[in-house]
């Protein structure tokens, strides 16, 4: 599946604008991963960006109905990582794909949250900002914390180093992003 193909999925099924800049954030952070890691960026790419795709239309099957169509298509790899991106699916991260979809999707969530208060949004958030945060359970309240940390747990990163990585990642992209 190629990037054009995947965004006539995500096209199909997604009409908010709020859902659409999550998983293009999303998008952005797996493709950066990607390249940090030596792997595939339009797979890691794809898997960003569909991991929602469903969850506007389908929100009682999430995310079966995405996931069943990847795996139509061959893209069992993808699909595996995106039901692993909520651990009480009870799908256990067994590649590196896995973890970093399930470490990067509430916490980039938490980021662009936290970005949208400041007058200089991303430019210069940094993860103490972002940490307090994360701390405060009244913020963004439907972000899972323990998802979190798990998600960074299992990626074997510093919880600073990996807030850092998602706000280098996402700076570039501020203005599509943060309306």
């Amino acid at each position: 599946m190629n990037r054009t193909e995947a965004r006539e999925i995500l096209d199909s099924m997604m009409e908010s604008p709020a859902l659409r800049a999550h998983v293009r954030s999303v998008e952005i952070v797996m493709e950066a991963y990607a390249e940090k890691f030596g792997e595939d960026p339009d797979q890691w790419a794809i898997t960003g960006l569909l991991h929602d795709a469903d969850y506007e239309k389908y929100p009682d099957q999430h995310p079966q109905v995405i996931t069943g169509i990847l795996e139509e298509r061959g893209e069992q790899k993808i699909a595996h990582a995106i039901h692993c991106h909520y651990t009480r699916w009870g799908y256990t991260c067994e590649n590196l794909l896995d973890k970093a979809l399930l470490a990067s999707d509430e916490l980039t969530g938490l980021i662009i949250a936290v970005a949208r208060l400041r007058p200089n949004k991303l430019q210069d958030l940094t993860p103490k900002s972002v940490k307090k945060k994360l701390k405060d359970k009244n913020f963004a309240a439907g972000v899972d914390r323990e998802e979190v940390r798990i998600g960074v747990e299992l990626l074997e990163q510093e919880l600073d180093n990996h807030i850092r990585f998602i706000i280098d990642a996402l700076r570039p992209h501020e203005s599509e992003l943060i309306v």
